[in-house]
């Protein structure tokens, strides 16, 4: 059987965080993965503005609720799920993650935790620093194939551990940097490179 596995943001949703910088007017919180290759100095930095800028995670989960999915997205997911095993893999937390997984049909996720003591951040906790590769990993040593696509820096050790690992609408500074993973800008292309890479469809 094979395993696809997903990132969220920017992959299937928007990204959580610029949602928050039209929210509070703060430009850094537009900061992501696409920029920052460190992902825990990205998070300290992020933590360290919500608390600045006194946010609640009452407001943050206010502009995660009216977040949607990007179009195609909730239909691409649910053919992904007819096809083959899927695992949404990301660096997203489960209290930010979770409204938006649930308007993709509640396939399965595996990210981090949030630190939230009465109402406010407090940090985070990761699930493995290597958390995307990591995956991958077990998935593989239990004899599955894996498929993935990503956006981001923090992608790249799931993209190239996978058996077939893909760029998907990744910024063109990201992929010449590493040219030796192929890019994709839809689901249908998605969907037709995971049909001619399976050998069980």
């Amino acid at each position: 059987m094979e395993f696809v596995c997903l990132d969220l943001e920017g992959v299937l949703v928007p990204e959580i965080w610029s949602k928050v910088a039209e929210f509070t007017g703060e430009e850094k919180f537009n900061l992501t993965t696409q920029e920052v290759k460190d992902y825990s100095l990205l998070m300290d930095m992020r933590v360290e503005l919500v608390n600045l800028t006194g946010l609640t995670m009452k407001d943050i989960n206010l502009v995660v609720d009216k977040m949607e999915p990007l179009e195609g997205a909730k239909e691409f997911v649910d053919w992904v799920r007819d096809n083959f095993q899927l695992a949404i893999v990301s660096d997203s937390f489960y209290q930010l993650a979770w409204p938006l997984i649930r308007k993709l049909g509640t396939p399965s996720i595996i990210c981090h935790h949030l630190d939230i003591d009465r109402d406010k951040l407090r940090g985070y906790k990761l699930r493995h620093k290597e958390n995307k590769k990591r995956v991958v990993q077990s998935l593989k040593a239990l004899d599955y194939r894996v498929f993935a696509a990503g956006d981001s820096f923090n992608d790249i050790q799931m993209l190239t551990e996978a058996d077939l690992g893909v760029f998907f609408r990744a910024p063109q500074h990201i992929r010449e940097e590493f040219s030796n993973i192929p890019g994709l800008e839809s689901y249908s292309e998605l969907k037709e490179l995971f049909l001619q890479s399976s050998k069980f469809i």
